[in-house]
């Protein structure tokens, strides 16, 4: 038999690693192992990216826990810190405002308001329900829902700024802003926004709802140095806030936004529309109808307080409000200042005074004027210190210290007089030379030998000068301070012819001793100082006691001196067709014009010129201020005139005023200051005497 060949056993094949030959092709018997490889090996890569991620996300939630714990901590280390304060905050709870200070005319009307005020504390179920209503329809919708601090209005209030590109919207609750109004002051700071939203929550914990709008209502500031609801009611429409009706309650919260810009005051058309958007939304709210919005809304702009006078009457309130700390030291109260002063009598002079500088001003070079009345006693009834307060706030009766030019002889005359000289003494008018002064009469005129009486109703300069130097010259700044001068006087002749600056407060309470029968005058303005309870801090006597300042006998004198001006000399102008006395005054190259004078009454001074100094044109006492003065003192008298006879003192000894005069040393029974007897002499102007008749209406004769 033949043996089988043994077939040998197969090998299992082999994986060459190498790279296959160019163009030959894989045997398709060959297994493909490569596809189950790379299978397990994207599972297991995909599972350890799996357990990656797990342990990346672990890690950051652990971060995120660990740093929102260290954020917990920090910021509970922040709102501690600024807690710190809020007990010592709270515990002052109150609001910051000025002390409020009224000032009235004598009628009892406002002349002006100083400082803040606060009206009554109004009670939740006084508040009327629209004003709430108003008030939450534009500045917290959501007050009954909120905590205190509200994220949804914070987030819509952000969300409008942004979309603005600005801040036009806030996101405080009224709970916030009473926090801020009664326990924190108004700085923008973190801090600030910080305590006052934990003020907030604290208060929704400690009050309702209701009392903590009602405290709100009660404190927030509402424009005009008004604090509370009820004070700018008052202020505004002139009734307690409980009366309001829907129109006023959309204007007061229109104030909210910014009070000064919206006040009904300043403002009306800007209140108008501010209150128009206030309506609509309550009509948005569902807190009145669209047709009640749109009716109220075609209505005219609420018609502004008027004032008792124009701008002028704050020339005499800041006077009077400066003159507080003389009588009652540093107010630490709300005050109602009582005055002296005649509203009316005020707004008259204002007008004419306005009319004047408006029809000369431009033409005559005239720029300024102020007008001072007093009564007898120095009570202050007008005061005018410029054409307009709210462009120069100084104030000429006052403060200005101007050259009164010849209204000062009559300290001069008086200086005479008091030293034996009668009104009928003669005198010279002639070229003068003493020392190295040389005076000279306007216009270069002189008239010989005259009297008194007459060299003063034309206002000769060089015969004030010659009786200035025969009297003496420190004499007659003797009869200046006795009488009221106090401005400094130089010892030198050409104060006769007022070069010296002074006041014309001065000057009128000069003039008022002259009137006042020689009793010394002085000028007041404050009957009474109180506060809203009736707290009386000061009123004047009904009674003061005065001094004698002039001699009698002098007094009576000259005040028929001074009549003459007014009837046939330098001030005809000022003629107001009663009796009435008086003096021109005008400045070297008419830089100040003067006229000062009294009626039965009143006491007067006018004054017009220009602030820089420079000259007016063709401009004296005895023109245009003369003009204003008896336009200004016709109604004077009218309102304030009340006695038969002119300036005269009653000769007897009997009563209170006989009585001072004893006392006060003087040996004439006729020192009380009620009813002057006139002296003068029956025959003024002597025949001598050639007046040039144009000359005099104009003053010619120098002043």
């Amino acid at each position: 038999m033949a043996s089988k060949k043994k077939t040998p056993a197969r090998k299992a094949p082999t994986v060459s690693s190498s790279k296959p030959k160019a163009g030959a092709s894989n045997s398709p018997t060959t297994p493909k192992r490569t596809p189950k490889t790379k299978s397990k090996a994207t599972t297991k890569s995909r599972s350890k990216k799996r357990n990656s991620d797990r342990g990346l996300f672990g890690r950051l939630i652990k971060w995120c826990i660990v740093l929102g714990l260290w954020g917990f901590i920090g910021l509970s280390l922040i709102l501690a810190w600024f807690a710190r304060e809020l007990p010592a905050i709270t515990a002052n709870a109150g609001f910051e405002k000025q002390n409020a200070i009224t000032v009235l005319a004598a009628d009892g009307s406002v002349l002006a308001r100083y400082g803040e005020m606060k009206g009554n504390t109004v009670d939740f179920k006084d508040l009327p329900p629209h004003l709430i209503s108003a008030v939450l329809a534009t500045e917290d919708r959501r007050f009954y829902k909120h905590f205190g601090v509200d994220p949804l209005g914070m987030a819509r209030a952000m969300a409008v700024n942004v979309s603005a590109g600005g801040i036009v919207q806030g996101g405080s609750t009224l709970t916030q802003q009473l926090a801020k109004n009664l326990f924190l002051s108004h700085e923008r700071t973190y801090k600030r926004k910080i305590q006052e939203a934990m003020l907030a929550l604290w208060l929704e914990h400690q009050l309702t709802k209701d009392e903590i709008i009602t405290a709100y209502l009660n404190r927030v500031y509402l424009g005009s140095g008004a604090y509370g609801v009820d004070a700018a009611s008052n202020l505004y429409f002139n009734k307690p806030v409980s009366d309001i009706n829907l129109r006023e309650a959309a204007t007061l919260a229109g104030l909210l936004k910014a009070p000064s810009r919206y006040s009904p005051l300043r403002n009306p058309g800007l209140s108008k529309e501010r209150a128009d958007v206030v309506l609509q939304a309550m009509a948005d709210a569902g807190y009145i109808t669209d047709e009640t919005a749109k009716g109220l809304a075609d209505l005219p702009p609420h018609p502004g307080s008027k004032p008792s006078v124009g701008k002028t009457e704050r020339y005499f309130t800041d006077w009077v409000v400066d003159g507080l700390d003389d009588l009652i030291g540093a107010p630490v109260d709300d005050l109602i200042v009582e005055t002296t002063l005649d509203a009316g009598l005020q707004e008259h002079a204002e007008g004419v005074l306005l009319k004047y500088l408006s029809d000369y001003g431009e033409e005559r070079k005239i720029g300024q004027g102020a007008i001072l009345l007093t009564r007898y006693d120095g009570a202050v009834i007008t005061m005018i210190g410029g054409r307009d307060f709210s462009q120069s706030q100084f104030n000429r009766a006052v403060q200005a210290k101007r050259s009164p030019g010849s209204s000062f002889k009559p300290v001069v005359y008086l200086s005479a007089l008091e030293n034996g000289y009668d009104p009928n003494d003669m005198i010279e008018d002639a070229p003068l030379t003493i020392g190295n002064y040389t005076p000279e009469n306007y216009g270069g005129k002189y008239y010989g030998v005259v009297s008194l009486e007459t060299a003063l109703a034309y206002s000769l300069n060089t015969v004030a000068v010659r009786l200035m130097h025969e009297v003496g010259r420190q004499n007659v700044i003797n009869t200046a301070r006795r009488i009221g001068i106090i401005s400094d006087l130089p010892n030198d002749l050409s104060v006769a012819l007022g070069s010296a600056g002074i006041s014309m407060l001065e000057m009128t309470a000069a003039y008022g001793s002259i009137a006042n029968g020689g009793l010394a005058v002085y000028p007041y303005a404050i009957t009474r100082i109180r506060d809203k309870d009736g707290t009386v801090y000061y009123e004047r006597p009904k009674r003061t006691v005065t001094r004698r300042v002039i001699e009698p006998r002098a007094d009576r004198q000259l005040r028929g001196m001074m009549q003459g001006v007014i009837e046939y000399g330098t001030g005809r102008g000022a003629d107001p067709g009663f009796t009435a006395a008086g003096k021109t005054g005008t400045s070297q190259d008419s830089r100040d014009a003067w006229f000062i004078g009294f009626s039965s009454d009143v006491v007067a001074s006018v004054w017009v010129g220009n602030d820089d100094n420079s000259p007016m044109k063709n401009v004296t006492g005895g023109s245009i201020p003369a003009q204003i003065w008896r336009d200004v003192m016709v109604s004077a008298q009218s309102r304030h005139g009340g006695r038969d006879s002119f300036m005269g003192i009653e000769n007897s000894d009997g009563g209170f005023s006989g009585l001072m005069g004893r006392l006060l040393g003087s040996t004439s029974n006729d020192s009380a200051p009620d009813a002057p007897q006139i002296e003068w002499n029956s025959g003024r102007v002597p025949p001598s005497v050639d007046i040039d008749e144009a000359h005099t209406e104009n003053e010619r004769y120098n002043d």
